[in-house]
């Protein structure tokens, strides 16, 4: 029998990614994925799409988030999974959280219209369509107004951190983020930690509810991804992992499935949110 595998962290169109929820389910059914979380930046709108597409093509998809949050100038990412998606409160925050993207998108483009770029709001919107809108649609509107050769110039030119128009938004802290994803009954993951450089926090945020960290991912190298193995076993949090999938036409992290769990993963999620 065919061991069965999972991408546990994948973006769509409903937040800074290039496909369309169905676009990634028929993909992952194409590539032989048991299952897929759909974890968007700050919001849910891909998910109920995808689990319908799931549905049709053989592909179970979790519900997830991630949600971005600060710890002095390191960005900390925390992926929730399972998260109930008609809470509240958790609707609220998520709501809160998008209008300081779209924010922080209006000083951002007034910044570059003040260094001679001819940029309009409207057309960043209409690029993010009904997705929360970020920097890599600010990126991909200046590619098409023609003031930088490539997405990745965008970033280094202008809108990366300490670049002339980069603009910060509104982060809560990572405790915080823990605390958002456990009130809306979600296991609360640290993504990609490799890429923040803050271990020291884990002890502590495992203290205050954090239940696992994502282990395996395209940033993280066989060593690295040993090394978060080993905290998880030292910690008792569970190991996940995932692509980190944002569309094949992005400069990194363009590869669905490129890393990967056992379905078994799954199963510990669902056990950890008390889905059975």
């Amino acid at each position: 029998m065919p061991r069965l595998i999972a991408d546990l962290h994948v973006h769509t169109t409903a937040s800074d990614g290039s496909d369309a929820p169905e676009t990634v389910v028929v993909k992952a059914a194409a590539l032989g994925l048991a299952a897929l979380a759909i974890a968007d930046h700050d919001t849910l709108e891909g998910v109920e799409e995808a689990i319908l597409a799931g549905a049709r093509h053989g592909v179970e998809v979790l519900p997830a988030i991630e949600l971005g949050s600060q710890l002095g100038d390191r960005e900390v990412h925390m992926l929730g999974y399972l998260v109930d998606t008609g809470h509240k409160e958790f609707l609220d925050r998520l709501s809160f959280f998008r209008d300081s993207r779209l924010k922080r998108a209006f000083r951002m483009v007034e910044k570059l219209q003040r260094l001679g770029i001819d940029l309009k709001l409207e057309r960043v919107l209409e690029i993010a369509g009904q997705g929360s809108v970020g920097r890599p649609h600010i990126a991909r509107a200046l590619l098409e107004a023609g003031a930088v050769e490539s997405m990745g110039q965008a970033f280094e030119k202008y809108i990366g951190n300490g670049k002339p128009a980069f603009e910060p938004r509104y982060k809560c802290s990572p405790s915080e983020a823990v605390r958002i994803i456990r009130s809306a009954g979600g296991v609360a993951v640290f993504a990609h930690p490799g890429m923040a450089g803050c271990d020291q926090i884990i002890p502590s945020l495992a203290k205050e509810g954090l239940q696992g960290l994502e282990v395996y991912h395209p940033a993280h190298d066989s060593a690295v991804s040993e090394h978060y193995a080993r905290i998880c076993r030292q910690w008792g949090l569970l190991a996940t992992g995932g692509s980190d999938y944002h569309g094949s036409s992005h400069r990194e992290h363009n590869m669905l499935g490129e890393a990967t769990v056992d379905y078994n993963v799954v199963l510990e999620l669902k056990k950890l949110a008390g889905r059975f």
